[in-house]
């Protein structure tokens, strides 16, 4: 077969793909909330029976993987074993047990002629999921996906490739097994990335793609897509030590920050400190991180106060290291703090340290990321910690969702009007 005709015919499967995603989609918006939990319990006990398959097909993965010299941190997303398997189970259970969002009528107000007006939540239809690496995403994306009434199509990449396969399968038998139409989860089985433009393309069928992955693929996805994109961009974290944190707190908060789940989106990549804390509450951090195998990266002042540190660059400061790594700046106070997380983040999630309830809320106010905290671990921004159940992501644009998407970011929202014969005069 030649290239064109090769092409031709991945966009036609990945065409069918999407018409058949489509036309469930129009049956799982019509279940109610037993068949949708039916299913999610019922996901969760065929993946457990699958179990020893799926994680030998994540062991090929994982194999191939190291073959290939990947990063030890993007080796570790792959890895379906231990507490990742343990939270994926838990994931679908917990989504079964949480309020359907589909069919809430809210902010029902009553015009002059007595005709009320009203928004009911609805499914978006069909998501498509375009992601890298963690295969666990699978099935927290297909799980709120359809527990808010939508059909999904994955595409993972090709490192996952296996692992993905196999995830899928047991899902689409739980669907056989209840009343979900089985095309409510769909996968792309190629790893060609010309499947990911196929996919792009697919106005017809795709009401939403979300990105989940790195710089190249964001940037990809949004650049061509044809669908509406709601982007699941880098982590670069920051932790902003005031000159009022205290000692303890703040090596506590930035130890579980950095080292709890090191490949992850929502750990410390950037240390941001108060001049009047350089030296009295910074020290006892660094060493803290230092011992735990952590490099440090330092400004002229970090390096002055920690011999152990090394000059960081410029690129620093806009990493996200996903390693045992960690910039670390001082800086005047906390506007300077600001200023560096709006030139420098991705506006994902920053935490302040602060016993000054004044500088607590202007962070909050100023800070404009997804996930803003205080006195709290960067660990929290991640829709499981949130109650949401299995997130589908953390969004980094400002649209209809921002920060963890959970079951009601999977929903949009309709009018309807309860009349009694009422005419526009």
């Amino acid at each position: 077969m030649s290239a064109p005709e090769a092409e031709s015919e991945l966009e036609r499967e990945v065409e069918g793909l999407a018409r058949r995603a489509r036309e469930a989609s129009r049956e799982v918006a019509r279940l109610g909330s037993r068949a949708k939990n039916a299913w999610l319990l019922r996901a969760a006990e065929r993946l457990e029976e699958s179990r020893s398959r799926i994680l030998e097909a994540n062991q090929r993965d994982l194999e191939a993987a190291r073959a290939k010299g990947l990063a030890a941190p993007m080796v570790k997303r792959l890895d379906l074993g231990g507490e990742r398997w343990t939270d994926m189970l838990a994931g679908l259970r917990q989504v079964a047990s949480l309020e359907d969002p589909v069919g809430e009528i809210s902010r029902m107000t009553v015009r002059p002629n007595g005709l009320r007006v009203g928004r009911m939540r609805i499914p978006l239809g069909v998501i498509g999921i375009i992601y890298e690496s963690r295969p666990n995403v699978t099935v927290d994306a297909a799980a709120l996906c359809v527990k808010a009434g939508n059909a999904v199509v994955l595409r993972g990449g090709s490192e996952a490739i296996h692992s993905n396969r196999a995830l899928v399968e047991a899902l689409r038998t739980a669907a056989r097994d209840t009343d979900l139409p089985e095309d409510a989860v769909g996968i792309v089985p190629h790893i060609d990335r010309a499947a990911i433009d196929a996919l792009l393309r697919q106005d017809r069928f795709v009401d939403l793609i979300i990105p989940r992955g790195g710089p190249a693929l964001i940037q990809k996805v949004t650049r061509e897509s044809r669908i509406p994109v709601i982007k699941h961009d880098a982590g670069v974290c920051h932790v902003f030590l005031d000159e009022s944190a205290e000692p303890e707190m703040a090596t506590a908060i930035a130890l579980d920050s950095k080292i709890r789940q090191m490949a992850v989106c929502n750990g410390l990549e950037t240390l941001l400190v108060h001049r009047g804390a350089a030296r009295s509450v910074l020290p006892g951090v660094l060493k803290a991180l230092h011992e735990e195998g952590v490099e440090i990266r330092g400004c002229p002042e970090t390096c002055a106060v920690f011999a152990e540190a090394v000059p960081a660059a410029e690129a620093d400061w806009s990493a996200e290291y996903l390693d045992l790594i960690l910039a670390v700046r001082v800086v005047d106070d906390l506007d300077a703090a600001v200023a560096h997380i709006q030139r420098y983040g991705s506006d994902h999630t920053e935490v302040i340290v602060t016993r000054d309830y004044e500088s607590a809320q202007r962070f909050l106010r100023t800070v404009d990321s997804a996930v803003v905290g205080v006195n709290c671990s960067t660990a929290f921004s991640d829709g499981y910690r949130l109650g949401l159940g299995a997130e589908i992501g953390i969004s980094t644009s400002r649209l209809h969702a921002y920060g963890p998407m959970g079951l009601e970011s999977l929903t949009t929202q309709k009018f309807v009007l309860y009349g009694e014969g009422q005419l526009r005069e």
